[in-house]
C-alpha cells in the first residue's frame, strides 16, 4: 500500500477566481490530495466518497498510512473537481463524505472550502449525506487554535486525536482507544449516535488491488495487516513495500 493514487484527482483546472458577494476576486483554493475513492463502506456509516489529504506532520508512530505523511506527494483537487466528484456521488445515491489524510487540518482552507462546496450540493441535490473528518489533533488543541479548528464547521461528525498504537479498540472506525468520535450538527447526531460506542465484532476493511497496489481502506485492528499480507504471499502475490512498516 504505497505511493498517491491518481483516482477522481487530477491536476487542479486552470485556475480560476471566486467573486464574493461584494464582487470582489477571491483566490481558487486546491486540496491536495493522496487519493480520492468511492465507494468506501469502512469509514463511515453506508457507502461514501473517500478524500485522502496529502502531509502529515504528526507522524503518529505505527501509523498505516506513512505514504500520507510527505507533503510534496499527492496531485492538486481543485474545489471545481471536488464539487462535480460529490455531485456524481450524490447522484448514485452515496451517503456521505469522509475526509481523512494525511492530516486535513494541514491545510485548512482548503478543507473548509471543500466542506462548504459539500454541503451546497448536498442541498442542491436534497440529498441528507453526512460529512465526516478524521483528525489527529486533539480536542485541547482544536481549543487552542480556533482559527485552524473553524476549518471543521462544516462537518457533521469529527473523529480526533492521535493514533496510538499502545491503545488498541475495537470501537468503530477508531484506530485507537484514546480517539473520540463528536456529533456536530443534527444530521451528525442522527446518523453517529448508535455508534458511539459501538464494538463490532470485527473491523470492516476493504482490501483494493490496481495498477500494481495492493490498498487497504479502513482501521485494522492489530495483527489485521499481517494477516492480510501473509494472505496475499499464499495467493503469490509478494509487496516489495509497504506504507505501516518505517
Amino acid at each position: 500500500m504505497t505511493g498517491p493514487s491518481p483516482d477522481g484527482s487530477g491536476p487542479a483546472a486552470a485556475s480560476r477566481g471566486a467573486v464574493d458577494v461584494a464582487g470582489t476576486a477571491t483566490p481558487a483554493v486546491a486540496a491536495l490530495v493522496g487519493q480520492v475513492y468511492r465507494p468506501v463502506t469502512s469509514l463511515g456509516p453506508g457507502r461514501r466518497l473517500g478524500i485522502w489529504f496529502q502531509g502529515c506532520t504528526l507522524a503518529c508512530p505505527g501509523c498505516m498510512s506513512r505514504h500520507t505523511w510527505e507533503a510534496t506527494g499527492g496531485r492538486e483537487l481543485s474545489v471545481e473537481r471536488f464539487a462535480a466528484l460529490w455531485r456524481a456521488a450524490l447522484a448514485d445515491g452515496l451517503d456521505g463524505l469522509t475526509v481523512s489524510g494525511g492530516e486535513p487540518l494541514e491545510q485548512p482552507a482548503a478543507l473548509a472550502a471543500l466542506l462548504a462546496a459539500a454541503d451546497a450540493e448536498r442541498r442542491l441535490a436534497g440529498r441528507p449525506a453526512d460529512l465526516l473528518v478524521y483528525t489527529g489533533w486533539e480536542p485541547e488543541e482544536l481549543a487552542a487554535d480556533p482559527a485552524t479548528a473553524a476549518a471543521l464547521d462544516g462537518a457533521d461528525a469529527v473523529i480526533t486525536g492521535r493514533y496510538r498504537a499502545g491503545q488498541p479498540t475495537r470501537l468503530a472506525w477508531r484506530g485507537s482507544a484514546n480517539q473520540r468520535l463528536t456529533t456536530r450538527t443534527a444530521l451528525g447526531r442522527e446518523r453517529y449516535a448508535p455508534y458511539l460506542d459501538h464494538r463490532p465484532e470485527q473491523p470492516e476493511l476493504q482490501v483494493r488491488v490496481s495498477e500494481g497496489e495492493v490498498r487497504v481502506i479502513g482501521v485494522p485492528r492489530p495483527g489485521d495487516l499481517g494477516r492480510i499480507e501473509r494472505d496475499l504471499v499464499r495467493r503469490g502475490v509478494t509487496l516489495r513495500e509497504t506504507s505501516w512498516r518505517p
